[in-house]
């Protein structure tokens, strides 16, 4: 009788823990699924906690980080045009608390999820922007896939806080936003990709055809390459071809023409 207590209470046991995934397993799920190097549908928690942390190949130790941040202690200075596609944010300049775009829709492109979610969303003027540069890129043969747009405060606070209790608040800093700092927030951010990267958000994206295209063309449309390769000490974020922010063409344009960030364009810091 006792044997078969134990028994019954052994099986509720293991039951128990199959209802609680193992990270471990979620991980090794997700690399397969970039090995895979084919369409896949991520899910809303897997974009939510791991679109910002996808590098590929890189690991911690041979990712190119910015250096440390230099006005970590410096005042933080809320915007005073949030509704404007001009808006100015970055380690040192927030969205006002409680912001969200009035006029958000949903671009008619292709995305890499299928379910419905916010952040397929972007301000009505930059989705419409952002299709006529996805029409243009289709005209070239080229497949570009969006993958995160609007995402409002709480969403990138859940991320920020996740990314610190994964990596350490140290590194976190380097990469990803603090809620109310990010680009995200505005609505005049999309991060995009492509099939032939399995459609993650890595460095490698600026290999591919699609990646290159982008280099060469996203500012007609009136995006620029929001955190581009050696501005890391001006950013204050590692390089990310991937995340397109709409400024409008005639800034985008001379931005891309003298090879400078938006901070430069500016005369902001981070």
């Amino acid at each position: 009788m006792k044997f078969i207590t134990i028994l019954i209470l052994t099986s509720f046991m293991l039951i128990g823990c199959q209802q609680e995934p193992n990270p471990t397993d979620e991980l090794k799920t997700s690399e397969k699924r970039l090995e895979a190097k084919a369409p896949i549908e991520i899910s809303e928690e897997e974009t939510d906690k791991d679109e910002e942390t996808k590098t590929g190949d890189n690991t911690e130790e041979d990712i190119q980080l910015p250096e440390e941040d230099k006005n970590s202690n410096a005042e933080m200075v809320v915007v005073e045009n949030p509704n404007s596609i001009e808006v100015m944010v970055n380690k040192q300049r927030r969205l006002p608390d409680g912001f969200e775009p009035t006029d958000l829709v949903v671009p008619d492109v292709p995305f890499s999820f299928s379910e419905d979610h916010p952040k397929k969303q972007m301000q009505k003027e930059a989705a419409k922007a952002l299709e006529e540069m996805f029409d243009a890129a289709e005209e070239a043969q080229l497949e570009l896939v969006a993958a995160s747009g609007y995402r409002a405060y709480g969403t990138q606070k859940a991320i920020y806080e996740y990314n610190v209790e994964t990596h350490g608040q140290d590194y976190a800093n380097r990469f990803s936003a603090k809620p109310g700092t990010s680009e995200h927030q505005t609505g005049l951010a999309m991060d995009v990709t492509t099939a032939e990267v399995a459609f993650a958000l890595e460095q490698s994206f600026s290999q591919t055809d699609e990646g290159e295209w982008l280099e060469e063309h996203a500012h007609e449309f009136g995006f620029i390459i929001r955190y581009p390769e050696g501005k890391e000490s001006i950013t204050g974020y590692s390089y990310e071809p991937w995340h397109l922010r709409f400024i409008g063409e005639e800034i985008a344009t001379e931005i891309h023409e003298n090879s400078i960030t938006l901070e430069e364009f500016f005369g902001y810091g981070y």
